[in-house]
């Protein structure tokens, strides 16, 4: 499934559910809402994001924890987990979407090309993938895109349960 047919199914599913949505991103800078408004009707549901494409930024906008951020950098499962619920929090939404990791074309914080978390915080704790992509920088960024709109579906799914 492409990021754009993953925005609709997610819009739909949020609209069914009353529910709203932010993001906050690292490596995508901005492309998992960008994606998410290019949906007919996104507005009644995305309620707005935050690109923390640098770490203090992380920190000052999302909330993450300066001295996590500073012991063991951005590219993580509790960074992005905290990015996540930050986002739902600053923006006052009900689910909370988050990424970080690196599209290239260098390693950062020790990890290589390709390592990206994804997060989901909704209701219980929140929901953390890490994902081991190739491709290039933008293949990396879009695939992070569509897994993400997935993992938000997958999270609110759950939640029927």
């Amino acid at each position: 499934m492409t990021g754009d047919e993953g925005a609709r199914r997610l819009i739909a599913e949020l609209s069914e559910r009353d529910l709203t949505a932010a993001t906050c991103e690292s490596l995508t800078a901005g492309l998992v809402a960008a994606t998410m408004t290019t949906v007919p009707g996104a507005s009644a549901v995305f309620r707005g994001g935050l690109v923390t494409y640098a770490s203090d930024l992380k920190t000052k906008l999302a909330g993450v924890d300066a001295g996590w951020l500073a012991e063991n950098g951005a590219i993580n499962a509790i960074t992005a987990a905290q990015m996540a619920m930050g986002c739902r929090k600053a923006c006052r939404a009900d689910i909370g979407m988050s990424c970080t990791g690196v599209a290239g074309p260098d390693p950062q914080d020790g990890e290589k090309v390709g390592t990206v978390f994804i997060a989901v915080a909704y209701q219980d704790a929140p929901v953390v993938k890490r994902l081991d992509l190739e491709g290039s920088r933008e293949e990396i960024r879009h695939a992070t895109v569509t897994a993400l709109l997935d993992l938000g579906r997958e999270v609110l799914r759950g939640s029927q349960s």
